[in-house]
C-alpha cells in the first residue's frame, strides 16, 4: 500500500493556508454584519461572556476542506469521495441557515429542534442510500478484537447510517462555544480518522481528512483563548457531518465513540445541564 504523502501534504498545507489567510477579512466582515454569537440561556454563566462574538466562522473552515481537496486530488474523485463532500457542504448550508436565523431572531436556537433534526436526518437518508444501494459499508471494524461485523440487511444498515450521521453532526454541534474546542477536538479526530481510512486502502478519503485536519488547524489559530470568531453550526455540522461520513465508508464507524470522546463527554454534560435546568430551574454547573 502506497501512502500519497505529497498529496496529503499538499491538501493540508492548502486548506491551512487559505483559512489563515482569509481568516483575518472574514472575521472583520462578520463582526462588521453583527454577526455575533448567541448562548443558551440553560448553559453554564461562564459561556454567557461570549455573548457577541462573531460567528458563522465555518464558511472558512468549509472553503479550506474544498479548497485542500481539490488541490491534494485535483477532479480525479471518487464517489465516496463526491459524497463525503456532498454531505460536509450539505450539513454546512443547513447549519448556515440555523446560524442565520439565530442572528435574524437574536436567539440562540436558530431552527427549531424539530426543523434541524428533520434536515439532518433527510441529508443522512441520502447518504444512507448512496451506502445501501452501492454496498461500500458491508462490514464495520471491530475495535480491539480483530474482526468485523457484518452488516448484510439493507434496513439496518440505513439506519446505522442515518443515526451515525445525527449523532456525530449534533456531538460537534455541541462543543462550539468554547474558545478552540470544536477545532481542535475535530482537528484530533479527524487526523486519526483519516489515518484508519488510509489504512483501509481509502486514499481519497485519506486526503480529504488532510484538509480537514488543515482547515481546522488553521481555524484554531482564530478560535483559540481568547476567541476570535466560532465557527458556528456551519462548521460544526459539516464537521460533524464529514467525520462520520469518513468513518463509515471507511468501515470504522465503531471507533467514534473512542476517537470522540470528548464529543461522548459534552453530550452527556449538556444533556444533564438541560434536564437540570428544564426540571429544576437551575444548572448544575455554573
Amino acid at each position: 500500500m502506497k501512502i500519497p504523502w505529497f498529496s496529503l501534504m499538499l491538501a493540508g498545507t492548502t486548506a491551512f493556508i487559505i483559512v489563515v489567510i482569509f481568516g483575518p477579512s472574514v472575521i472583520r466582515l462578520l463582526a462588521k454584519l453583527k454577526f455575533g454569537q448567541t448562548i443558551r440561556t440553560e448553559g453554564p454563566q461562564t459561556h454567557h461572556k461570549k455573548a457577541g462574538t462573531p460567528t458563522m466562522g465555518g464558511v472558512l473552515v468549509l472553503f479550506g476542506i474544498t479548497a485542500g481537496t481539490i488541490a491534494g486530488l485535483g477532479g480525479n474523485w471518487s464517489n465516496n469521495l463526491r459524497w463525503t463532500l456532498f454531505i460536509t457542504i450539505g450539513y454546512g448550508l443547513l447549519g448556515l441557515l440555523d446560524d442565520l436565523l439565530n442572528i435574524v431572531f437574536h436567539r440562540s436556537l436558530g431552527l427549531k429542534a424539530r426543523h434541524k433534526l428533520l434536515g439532518q436526518v433527510f441529508l443522512a437518508g441520502l447518504f444512507g442510500l448512496y451506502v445501501v444501494h452501492s454496498g461500500v459499508m458491508g462490514t464495520l471494524i471491530v475495535p480491539y478484537f480483530h474482526t468485523h461485523l457484518a452488516f448484510i440487511n439493507p434496513v439496518l444498515t440505513f439506519l446505522f447510517v442515518v443515526f451515525t450521521m445525527v449523532a456525530m453532526s449534533n456531538a460537534v454541534n455541541l462543543t462550539d462555544g468554547l474558545d478552540g474546542l470544536a477545532g481542535g477536538t475535530t482537528m484530533i479526530a479527524g487526523l486519526a480518522m483519516g489515518i484508519l481510512a488510509l489504512l483501509q486502502g481509502e486514499m481519497q478519503l485519506g486526503i480529504f481528512a488532510a484538509a480537514l485536519v488543515g482547515a481546522c488547524t488553521g481555524f484554531i489559530w482564530f478560535n483559540a483563548p481568547p476567541a476570535q470568531v466560532f465557527m458556528g453550526d456551519t462548521g460544526a455540522l459539516a464537521l460533524g457531518g464529514a467525520l462520520g461520513a469518513i468513518s463509515i465508508l471507511s468501515h470504522t464507524a465503531l471507533f467514534l465513540p473512542i476517537i470522540g470522546g470528548i464529543f461522548v463527554a459534552e453530550n452527556l454534560s449538556v444533556i444533564l445541564q438541560v434536564f437540570s435546568f428544564k426540571t429544576r430551574g437551575k444548572r448544575i454547573l455554573r
